[in-house]
């Protein structure tokens, strides 16, 4: 499977189902005879139990999944960690680390926290900045609903106009019984010039993680071979 070595996963919005693509992009990898990495710069909501790079594991199998720093409060990063007095690493040190994994793996996906220009350290750093820090491209995960096109077009403005590439777009969660308006979406984003990576169901991660790996390669069907 042609893909980079590292990959960012960001999404138009909270919520959109950036983890779940990411462990679907893990899995498929991983099936392949990869070895995957799955570093989260910034994971908010530790109180509450959250903590995508453990269900990006469960999900995905036997990859390396880690943290760079854990925040209690289910807040955005600068936030949060206020809230927690708690410093945050410089994207520098984020960066430094996913060279680490790259270097020891075959393929890293690094998911952000929120949309695209969420801030991730005290000096304003986004995921954007950490890309352009790596050098790496991006797979952009929207949502099928009403306003979806907006949201994924003003991402891809931003990411066009910092000189970012995109290696696709995923529907983090299509429902079991679509409507006209998550066909036309679709319709609308699979006609984009950024390709169209594919969609995941809607509750895959309810899935058992067998059927979950089993599937990953059917819904991101549009993944270069």
């Amino acid at each position: 499977m042609n893909l980079p070595g590292i990959i960012l996963v960001t999404g138009t919005d909270t919520g959109v189902g950036k983890t779940i693509t990411t462990a679907a992009l893990a899995a498929v990898l991983h099936n392949s005879g990869r070895s995957v990495a799955v570093y989260k710069p910034c994971q908010s909501g530790a109180i509450d139990g959250d903590s995508d790079a453990a269900e990006v594991a469960r999900l995905a199998g036997a990859v390396t999944a880690e943290t760079g720093v854990v925040l209690q409060q289910p807040l955005a990063p600068v936030a949060a960690a206020a809230a927690d007095g708690t410093p945050l690493p410089a994207l520098a040190v984020h960066a430094h680390r996913v060279r680490e994994l790259a270097a020891s793996h075959d393929h890293v996906l690094v998911e952000g926290a929120g949309g695209l220009l969420v801030e991730l350290d005290s000096d304003g750093g986004t995921l954007a900045d950490l890309g352009s820090l790596l050098a790496a491209p991006f797979v952009l995960v929207a949502r099928p609903v009403l306003g979806t096109l907006n949201h994924t077009a003003l991402t891809l403005e931003a990411l066009a106009v910092r000189g970012l590439r995109v290696l696709g777009l995923v529907l983090g969660s299509w429902p079991v019984i679509p409507g006209t308006v998550h066909h036309s979406n679709r319709q609308v984003l699979g006609s984009l010039r950024v390709p169209f990576l594919g969609a995941l169901p809607e509750r895959a991660s309810e899935l058992s993680p067998i059927n979950f790996r089993a599937g990953a390669a059917a819904w991101l069907n549009g993944l270069p071979a």
